[in-house]
């Protein structure tokens, strides 16, 4: 029979009990950038944008006719088995087929090579479960958000790392003018330092969400991001030529310590220590001028502060403009005159900084009071790794402690 889409694969006999009592200890690891936020599109660190041109002197379209296209590694590791990865042919559903198609046409891959790979791809079914929405209703919680990441295992880590790593953490500041203790807060958050970078086969994962992604209302946009995270992936085994199967993250295809999709990796993904590869896997030195590199590409100004308190009229006569200013996109584009005007008020002297542009955050804290604060391009430029006010606050805070802690 000829398997067009999952709904025509026969019944499957893995444990599903089993599997469904991991899923939340598998949330947890992967808690942070490593899920795209279902009701924004995919995170930055997840999105990469464009991928990299390949390297000089490696043609990936096959064009020279002396030089045969490169082809990809098969290192022999065996498919992964166990009750959440099901056995399935990607190879004969015909939107795999078309993919191969267009990788063969546009990127020089041979059909059997490709197909090759796909015989071995296991479809994780604990991926699809973990991208669909949570329950609705549930009020957002800033402190608990903050509670998890802001805690002493991980500042205890952060100082260590930091300390090992302080001359690494250094030369990026100075080289891409991002403060070491927000490179430590991405990576903290990320992955505790290295300590959960998951455990799940990128081809796997990234194959299944690519064809296989859950019935939600933005289930096209969602597999289209995955088939060029896909297509970045294959690419980038090639071009490092490494085994596809051998690359591990999480269940969205997040790899290494920063947690960069395939496609960020190629694009933003630096080889810091001077090795002559980019290995975000197990070169803590590159994960830190990658994470770097990613913040000043996406809009870190160096020097520039990153946050302010605020506070919001609670007039109840008025009319509140300042709730206009919630929600406006992932940048800072507001005047201080203009929020102030709106009843926006810092509780931080803004000496010299009144010429800047602003964004007025939003942390909502359950049936407690909300926190404001005044974001400004540099703290917008973290919402870039990660979509997410919380994350971004996240990422600050654990910093923060972390150097205070380093200090004691």
């Amino acid at each position: 029979m000829k398997l067009t889409n999952r709904a025509t694969l026969p019944a499957l006999s893995f444990q599903r009990v089993r599997l469904y009592a991991t899923l939340s200890a598998a949330m947890l690891i992967a808690a942070c950038a490593v899920n795209p936020p279902i009701s924004a599109p995919p995170n930055p660190n997840q999105s990469g944008g464009p991928a990299n041109p390949p390297p000089q002197g490696n043609p990936l379209n096959g064009s020279a006719a002396s030089t045969p296209p490169p082809r990809l590694v098969d290192s022999g590791i065996a498919p992964a088995t166990g009750d959440d990865n099901e056995f399935t042919n990607f190879g004969q559903w015909k939107t795999v087929s078309a993919f191969i198609d267009q990788m063969v046409a546009t990127n020089g891959f041979t059909r059997a090579e490709l197909e090759a790979v796909f015989k071995k791809t296991r479809l994780v079914d604990s991926a699809i479960q973990l991208m669909k929405p949570g329950p609705p209703g549930k009020p957002k919680n800033w402190a608990a958000y903050r509670a998890r990441f802001v805690e002493p295992i991980r500042i205890k880590a952060g100082v260590k790392f930091w300390n090992a790593y302080s001359d690494a953490l250094a030369r990026a500041e100075a080289q891409y003018g991002v403060p070491a203790e927000i490179i430590v807060g991405i990576i903290g958050v990320e992955t505790v330092y290295g300590r959960n970078t998951g455990n799940f086969r990128v081809m796997d994962a990234i194959t299944t969400l690519a064809f296989d992604y859950p019935d939600t209302p933005t289930r096209e946009a969602r597999m289209a991001f995955f088939r060029k995270e896909l297509e970045s992936t294959l690419l980038f085994a090639r071009e490092s030529n490494i085994d596809p199967f051998s690359l591990l993250g999480s269940y969205a295809g997040a790899i290494g310590w920063p947690q960069f999709m395939p496609s960020s990796i190629r694009q933003y993904g630096v080889d810091f220590d001077g090795s002559g590869k980019i290995d975000l896997r197990n070169s803590p030195i590159d994960a830190i001028g990658s994470v770097a590199h990613y913040l000043q590409v996406h809009g870190w100004k160096t020097g520039e502060p990153i946050v302010f308190p605020a506070t919001v009229s609670t007039d109840t006569s008025s009319e509140n403009r300042w709730q206009a200013f919630i929600g406006q996109g992932l940048e800072a584009k507001f005047s201080l005159d203009d929020l102030t005007a709106a009843g926006v008020v810092s509780t931080a002297a803004l000496a010299g900084n009144s010429n800047m542009l602003f964004g007025l955050v939003d942390l909502q804290n359950g049936t407690a009071p909300t926190e404001h604060w005044l974001g400004t391009d540099n703290f917008f430029a973290i919402t870039k790794y990660n979509r997410s006010f919380f994350y971004a606050m996240s990422v600050i805070d654990l910093g923060r402690a972390v150097r205070a802690a380093r200090s004691q």
